[in-house]
């Protein structure tokens, strides 16, 4: 009988093991590649954007709902930066309202002079949506303009990013199946190493 029992946990261990065998392979090579981290220089740098010394003195006066404030100058020219509960807002320092949105040649100015900090993974804008950018190296770029920050993304962010979603289970983008998965594969691996103990605490017995 107890032969019987040893047989079958070495079945369902076996079986186990072969049901386990895509993922581990799958978490054994991501971790890899996040422990190594090989392109992750260029695919999650920070795009700045391209300041300049200020040679001129802001004169305003600040609103009590302020938070934070940041003067900048780019290419564009002077920019004034104000943080409240609602968020960041970008102003005309001049009359402290709401700056308007750049024109596609100021956009393009502006994401120019940012690429010159490292023109070979940028190289030049090829088209341009709005405040979305699409460059010659087949980088996407973002400008917030309320931030006046930049975001960027290239075809190395998002194979990265498809690595990600290998290692943690999320196979299918649907986000409760994906936890069904996560979960299933905590389980299984969880009862495969249970299992892998007790045979070796029994055949040292």
């Amino acid at each position: 009988m107890t032969s019987n029992n040893g047989l079958k946990i070495r079945t369902l261990h076996r079986r186990l093991g072969l049901v386990m065998l895509l993922p581990l392979l799958g978490w054994a090579a991501t971790g890899l590649i996040f422990f190594l981290k090989p392109g992750y220089d260029g695919a999650y740098e920070m795009l700045p954007i391209k300041t300049y010394p200020l040679t001129e003195q802001f004169v305003f006066t600040p609103d009590a709902s302020w938070l934070e404030v940041r003067c900048l100058k780019t290419v564009l020219g002077n920019h004034l930066l104000v943080r409240t509960t609602r968020g960041w807002q970008h102003l005309d320092a001049a009359t402290l309202q709401p700056r308007e949105k750049p024109s596609a040649e100021d956009i393009r100015q502006l994401l120019h002079d940012a690429f010159t900090q490292n023109p070979a993974r940028y190289g030049q804008v090829s088209s341009l949506t709005e405040l979305s950018a699409l460059t010659s190296t087949n980088i996407q770029v973002s400008l917030d303009w309320q931030r006046l920050s930049l975001q960027q993304k290239g075809p190395d962010t998002e194979r990265i990013d498809r690595l990600y979603k290998i290692h943690y289970l999320q196979w299918t983008g649907v986000k409760w199946l994906d936890r069904v998965l996560g979960m299933t594969g905590l389980v299984l691996v969880t009862a495969l190493s249970l299992l892998g103990i007790w045979l070796r605490y029994r055949s040292a017995k």
